[in-house]
């Protein structure tokens, strides 16, 4: 009560002299629902730092200046000369400027970060070169894939191949071409989406392919080597119109008229536009139905374990590679040994699940998607309960050869164990309060704890695992049942005859 009394009594001047202690300054305001692009959290960075950060290029202001990223300022500006001379109208290249430069604080907005060393014209001019790059490789990527034919031809066949494409030179070598590729996608290394769609509208109409109506359309025709499903562009467009449209995914097909309403939309420009090329990334995965999001108490049993209890894992090459089931009649899944016959699939305990492609460049796409939503989507972590969802099922080495067997992973690394390592790494530090497979993870542990179900799946793997096995079964039981009746018969003959 005495230090209360004291504080009290203090004097006006003492006061002053106090709150003066700490010179906070003025506080900016945090306008966190504006920001999208981010830099990537210090716990995350610390596990792959590679992972986040750009080999080739910069783009935007986060790695802008870095002495390793400058030798592709060049061919930035090389390709905004070939820009200038595809649009030919300067009038409306400086319209363009003229717009960036009305946007500037909404630009700076989007980044978390802000950048105060970086006045307004260097913000602009930055923006305005890496648009315009990003524009005229994209568009380049599209005439090249145009004439695919013809230029592997000409590559195999003439000599002077790169002598009359030296303006393509960063699509005519595949490794720069697949570096610059993987640099666009990084959450770091990105500018606002409507900088883009901005720009678009000023390319002129002969330089635009019928089917690339929108920015967006062009953008997933570069980004379609991370689409590993390969689903079409509208369907991508469509969970990107519905998720941001509602806050949950609509319930429904891809058929009939919701496709009808995607096309609806893209023709009225109705379309919704992803954030930035990360955000787009991360729609080439989400499926347009997902479960109800809850929070597991219980983490799922791995792949071995899940298979000694009767569950069939498949792979699904048709869904997106977020869309995952798990199928099971309730009666007819009692005799899973019956699962292995032909024909039989209603017998089975199925866990469909879409083919995950690994390769060398798998990490740093899930990595960064990570990121995003752990920064801009805490309430929708659909990456994060996929990749929580993959890394409880695999623990060892024999969890991963199990999937690839069954070809739900196919992969290109060294080894099954460096996929086991790669996958058991990516959840470190993410944070993610409910999931989406909440209701699959559930009916699998219950599957699971069910004593039957794990007998059963003994006598499915020991008797009934293939087709050959299961027939040799069969063989064998119809000789010992056909013994006993012999020997039954016999012992009656034997009884009669006395």
């Amino acid at each position: 009560m005495a230090s209360a009394n004291t504080y009290l009594t203090l004097s006006e001047t003492e006061f002053d002299m106090v709150k003066h202690i700490i010179d906070i300054g003025v506080l900016e305001d945090l306008k966190l629902s504006e920001c999208s692009i981010y830099k990537v959290p210090y716990n995350l960075r610390k596990v792959n730092e590679e992972a986040y950060t750009p080999q080739l290029i910069s783009i935007g202001p986060i790695h802008y200046g870095k002495a390793q990223l400058k030798p592709m300022q060049e061919h930035k500006k090389r390709y905004f000369h070939f820009f200038f001379e595809r649009v030919s109208n300067e009038q409306a290249m400086k319209d363009y400027k003229l717009y960036l430069e009305s946007k500037e604080q909404e630009i700076r907005q989007c980044y978390a970060v802000k950048f105060r060393y970086i006045n307004k014209e260097m913000l602009v001019d930055m923006m305005l070169l890496d648009a315009v790059f990003i524009m005229e490789l994209l568009l380049r990527n599209s005439s090249w894939k145009s004439d695919t034919s013809k230029h592997e031809h000409d590559y195999v066949h003439t000599k002077s191949f790169r002598f009359k494409h030296s303006d393509y030179y960063i699509l005519a070598q595949a490794w720069l071409s697949r570096n610059i590729t993987r640099d666009l996608i990084l959450l770091e290394n990105q500018i606002p989406f409507f900088v883009l769609k901005k720009l678009y509208d000023i390319v002129p109409d002969d330089n635009k392919k019928q089917e690339h109506a929108f920015f967006v359309d062009l953008a997933l025709e570069y980004f379609a080597f991370y689409d590993t499903q390969r689903s079409s562009s509208d369907e991508t467009k469509l969970v990107l119109d519905k998720n941001q449209s509602r806050k949950h995914y609509f319930s429904g097909s891809l058929g009939g008229s919701s496709k009808k309403h995607c096309d609806k939309s893209m023709r009225k420009g109705r379309c919704k536009s992803p954030k930035h090329f990360t955000d787009l990334i991360r729609y080439f995965y989400l499926p347009t139905d997902l479960g109800k999001s809850g929070c597991s108490n219980n983490f799922l049993r791995t792949a071995t374990k899940l298979q000694e209890s009767g569950v069939s894992f498949e792979k699904d090459v048709k869904r997106r590679l977020l869309d995952l089931s798990f199928e099971k009649k309730p009666i007819l899944s009692s005799f899973l040994c019956l699962g292995c016959l032909p024909y039989l699939n209603h017998f089975k305990a199925r866990f469909r699940i879409p083919q995950l492609k690994v390769d060398h460049t798998t990490e740093c796409v899930l990595r960064n998607l990570i990121a995003l939503e752990q920064c801009h989507y805490p309430d929708q972590p659909y990456i994060c309960n996929y990749v929580s969802l993959v890394d409880s099922l695999i623990h060892t080495q024999l969890d991963v050869e199990l999937l690839v067997e069954r070809e739900v992973i196919v992969h290109e690394l060294g080894s099954d164990k460096e996929v086991a390592t790669l996958v058991n790494g990516l959840c470190k530090h993410v944070v993610a309060n409910s999931t989406c497979y909440y209701e699959i993870v559930n009916e699998l542990n219950k599957h699971y704890q069910n004593i039957w179900n794990r007998t059963m799946a003994a006598l499915w793997l020991v008797y009934f695992r293939d087709p050959w096995r299961a027939s040799s079964t069969v063989v064998g039981i119809a000789v010992l049942v056909f013994t006993v009746f012999n020997f039954l018969r016999a012992v009656q003959f034997v009884f009669e005859q006395r």
